[in-house]
């Protein structure tokens, strides 16, 4: 049964990444994340239940439009693989914990945050505010009002931290640091993962982001790098390792 509950888990993760695509494309641009239903970018044509299969649409199509034949990019569904995948790895390491169904949030508002990001350099604040009512209500139920407040807490002083950072890297480097939403995502680190991983994640993020920073920047100094993503990396890793940093001193 436990197996299962993987297969079952990877699926369900594969049919919400669909639709973290269309919410993560469609809210930065101020549409609707129901109507118009799933179509073609290209001819409008109005996708079929054969067509919305996660993944495996994409291969039987061989990657093309069933009407018009232009190329669908393989970036939306390497994410519905990805969601799948950690919905699975989500439940094998959680699904014991009272904090199974919080990770799941946590893990789809990363999900989207990254497309979103990395795509529009926009972190939308409906997103940050859905996850942050869903796991606060998820923590009251299944952990109660002190995890909660405590919770809280940590979000808020997480919060307050990567705001102090901003302010700081806008003084040393006389212009933006860092977007308003890389601020607000991390009240939702603080949530999940407390203070401690929530501020790592800071350092982790810009560690994984140096060296393809680095290649970008070569290629056109100008070129403005998205944070999100890489904050949301960094998460995931925090999220599934086991790691305190106190206790490796």
């Amino acid at each position: 049964m436990f197996i299962y509950y993987v297969i079952i888990s990877f699926i369900f993760g594969t049919i919400l990444g669909s639709f973290y695509n269309v919410v993560a494309y469609r809210l930065p641009k101020g549409e609707s994340i129901i109507y118009p239903s799933s179509h073609c970018p290209n001819c409008n044509h109005k996708l079929g239940p054969s067509e919305l299969i996660p993944i495996f649409s994409f291969l039987f199509q061989k990657g093309k439009c069933k009407n018009c034949k232009q190329k669908i990019s393989w970036f939306y569904t390497i994410f519905e693989f990805i969601t799948g995948v950690l919905f699975s790895l989500c439940f094998i390491k959680f699904h014991d914990s009272n904090m199974f169904f919080v990770n799941l949030v946590f893990i789809s508002t990363l999900i989207i945050v990254f497309i979103s990001d990395y795509q529009t350099m926009i972190i939308p604040d409906e997103v940050i505010i859905t996850s942050t009512i869903l796991i606060s209500i998820l923590l009251l139920i299944f952990s109660g009002y002190k995890v909660l407040l405590n919770s809280l807490l940590n979000a808020l002083l997480s919060f307050a931290f990567m705001f102090l950072l901003k302010k700081l890297g806008d003084f040393l480097f006389k212009k933006e640091s860092m977007g308003g939403g890389d601020i607000k995502l991390l009240f939702v680190f603080g949530l999940v993962l407390g203070l401690e991983k929530a501020i790592i994640s800071i350092f982790l993020g810009a560690i994984i982001a140096l060296p393809i920073s680095l290649i970008q920047l070569k290629k056109d100094s100008n070129h403005i790098i998205p944070f999100g993503p890489f904050l949301s990396i960094a998460a995931l890793i925090l999220l599934f390792v086991k790691f305190s940093l106190f206790n490796t001193l």
